[in-house]
């Protein structure tokens, strides 16, 4: 059990479902040919993991010190593994993820595409090693690949499959995925800077240059209740356009209930909040909105759907 807490399970398995629900749950809806098949599919989200899972591993390594103050008990490098088998352990889900890239992008042929993959696992290594310690460029990194992982879809999936006759159709397919993306991109920026603030003890002393501690905390809480307004803004302009009409009525609820609501009570909360616990309540917000954005995607389908059958 102790192993799964070190590759992060619970954040690996919503990624997985991320990717599922943005293919099975959209694109396959859409009645176009992807470039695909199912199980190669499977091998995509597979690397994706992989990726992810290494990603943890290697931050945990460098972590050590950090983690005893900030969560103790909670970094399995040093208890259950070593330092270097950790290391091993990033290689290897590397290697394997490379192999399965290597071969998806020869098989929709694009062999440039096996550079997502690469820059992927060097950007989290170099986020582990020192980017993590510069103030925001730690957090703009996660966020990065966290939209990667929802744009990494389009590019194994639709661009390949893209010709003449399908080409508007499959554009706007890209679109809707790149503005899922920088929905991805917001949030996960927004809780990488909330969760600075909850870690400030431990990257203090580890000497980290993190935005809570260049600026302060409360400084830092305000300007993470700003951003999470300016999100709020983007998505009401963005539900009342694409849904509200469009008569996707059932979609425009849901998303002011569980997107803008729970983000307007964290900008609100926020603001003035002071304890650690607060701010790990913030945190919580934040990844709970994450998961509800991801089944949006479903939601807006079924609303379509039941749309047209009306």
């Amino acid at each position: 059990m102790n192993y799964l807490k070190l590759f992060r399970v619970q954040n690996l398995i919503m990624i997985a479902v991320m990717q599922y629900i943005i293919r099975y749950g959209f694109l396959k809806l859409q009645n176009v040919g992807l470039a695909l098949n199912d199980w190669m599919f499977a091998l995509l989200v597979l690397a994706t993991v992989l990726i992810a899972a290494a990603g943890y591993v290697i931050n945990d390594v460098y972590d050590v010190e950090t983690d005893h103050i900030n969560k103790p008990g909670k970094n399995q490098i040093g208890k259950i593994i070593s330092e270097e088998m950790g290391f091993n352990i990033f290689i290897g889900l590397n290697i394997v993820a490379l192999i399965i890239g290597f071969y998806l992008s020869n098989k929709v042929m694009k062999t440039s595409f096996l550079g997502i993959f690469i820059i992927s696992s060097m950007l989290l290594y170099l986020y582990a090693t020192s980017w993590k310690k510069i103030a925001v460029v730690g957090n703009l990194i996660i966020a990065l690949l966290t939209a990667f992982s929802v744009l990494i879809i389009g590019m194994f999936d639709i661009i390949p499959a893209i010709y003449s006759e399908n080409e508007i159709l499959m554009k706007t397919l890209l679109s809707i995925l790149f503005d899922y993306a920088m929905f991805a991109f917001l949030v996960n920026f927004l809780r990488e800077i909330v969760k600075d603030i909850e870690d400030i003890n431990g990257d203090y002393n580890q000497g980290m240059n993190t935005l809570p501690i260049l600026i302060g905390t409360e400084r830092t809480a305000k300007i993470s209740a700003i951003v999470g307004l300016i999100i709020v803004c983007i998505l009401f302009w963005y539900i009342n356009k694409n849904l509200m009409d469009n008569g996707l009525y059932f979609a425009t609820v849901y998303g002011l209930i569980a997107l803008i609501a729970p983000l307007v009570f964290f900008s609100i909360k926020i603001w003035n909040a002071k304890s650690q616990k607060e701010f790990r309540l913030m945190s919580k917000i934040l990844k709970l909105v994450i998961f509800l954005g991801i089944l949006f995607v479903l939601v807006i389908n079924y609303n379509i759907f039941y749309n047209a059958k009306g």
